[in-house]
């Protein structure tokens, strides 16, 4: 997100002497991103960021498809997933191919024994249950119910919850995750028309400066592995940093839906944007107002994408035996739309109060054996009249 956020204690100028009260230096560090052509931030640590003590044990961790051609619309009870008190180990990949995984995660407990970072994707994380903070080695962002946290690529991050009934979704994405090209200016600054700005975006806040020595274990994720990495210094030492590229949230409830006279497209509702998937918001909003306006969506063929729709809260107007946390996948090449009666029903509603995240992928998704323990089995039949 191109926004400037500065946190902490800086130098007056990049790569120049920056001094502890002691006299000594602090080590400063780029994060950046597709080389140096990316957006980057710019760190100053206590400690090197390079004291790597010991490499332990590599886990592979890359999900394994249980289907992988396939026509079939499917219904997933996402919230039948079983909790877990790991964080790590409660993240379940149910759909993935090469450029997305498409996951759920039931955590009870706070990340406290280890740090986390994911060198291989960005990480959209969000909350549909729980609240907590994310804490990362560029400062905190608390969250709650409805917010989308996103995590860029190799930052290292704990994720402390107040709750012990948490439901995250996650979609990790091996190409940056970005707003829309169409709400931003040249200069990345978003537009008028844009369904929300720069102060919807909650960032970095409360810095903690941690001068520690010992034994600190970080969990890397890299080419599908989960490697064990023991540092001799606390990795959240940073005294300040400033840049481009770092965690924020943003609400759901922050989006603001477009409207018009007749039903409009999908597109309007994006919130997200990679090479290879967009992400959408669905919120509540007023209805179509033409006078002969069928609000219900219209049938449509998902020629080219597959798409998830992973259902929040409310009344969803367009589908029958939905429930909160439910997951549909709408296979590309495959005609789907509103249920019988619900396109007759639409006409003369003014307004719908449900709340979903869409995640619409330009290859074909594939199915893991934990999407298939929440599948419904009979989705796929539900538009017989």
């Amino acid at each position: 997100m191109p926004l400037y956020h500065t946190l902490g204690k800086i130098p007056h100028k990049r790569h120049t002497v920056f001094k502890k009260p002691d006299g000594s230096l602090y080590y400063e560090q780029l994060f950046g991103t597709i080389g140096f052509d990316g957006m980057s931030s710019l760190m100053y640590h206590v400690h090197r960021p390079t004291q790597v003590k010991e490499i332990g044990k590599s886990l592979d961790i890359s999900p394994k498809a249980a289907v992988q051609y396939h026509v079939q619309s499917r219904l997933l009870k996402g919230l039948e997933l079983a909790a877990e008190d790991d964080y790590l180990i409660s993240r379940k990949v149910i759909l993935f191919n090469g450029d997305v995984h498409v996951g759920l995660a039931a955590p009870r407990k706070s990340m406290t024994g280890y740090f986390y970072k994911n060198a291989d994707a960005d990480e959209l994380l969000f909350i549909h249950k729980g609240s907590g903070s994310l804490k990362t080695m560029l400062g905190e962002i608390p969250f709650g119910y409805g917010d989308y946290i996103l995590i860029p690529r190799g930052m290292i991050y704990q994720i402390h919850f107040e709750t012990e009934d948490n439901r995250l979704l996650i979609t990790e994405s091996y190409h940056p995750i970005y707003t829309p090209k169409r709400y931003r200016n040249w200069f990345g600054q978003h537009l008028e028309h844009s369904p929300f700005c720069e102060r919807d975006f909650r960032l970095p806040e409360n810095l903690k400066t941690h001068d520690e020595k010992g034994e600190f274990l970080i969990k890397v994720k890299k080419q599908g592995h989960l490697h064990h990495l023991v540092y001799a210094t606390h990795p959240f030492d940073v005294v300040g940093w400033d840049g481009y590229n770092y965690p924020y949230a943003f609400s759901i409830h922050d989006f603001e839906p477009i409207t018009g006279r007749v039903h409009q497209p999908p597109p309007v509702h994006q919130t997200f944007e990679t090479n290879a998937f967009v992400v959408c918001s669905f919120c509540p909003r007023l209805y179509d107002y033409h006078p002969e306006a069928i609000p219900a969506p219209y049938n449509h063929s998902n020629i080219d994408s597959d798409e998830v729709l992973y259902y929040v809260d409310g009344d969803f107007m367009s589908r029958k035996g939905i429930d909160k946390g439910y997951i549909s996948l709408h296979p590309a090449g495959i005609p789907h739309g509103p249920h019988p009666g619900t396109y007759e029903a639409s006409i003369g509603k003014k307004g719908t109060e449900e709340l979903a995240v869409m995640i619409d992928t330009f290859k074909p998704l594939q199915l893991t054996q934990e999407a298939l323990n929440l599948d419904d089995g009979k989705y796929f039949k539900s538009w017989l009249e």
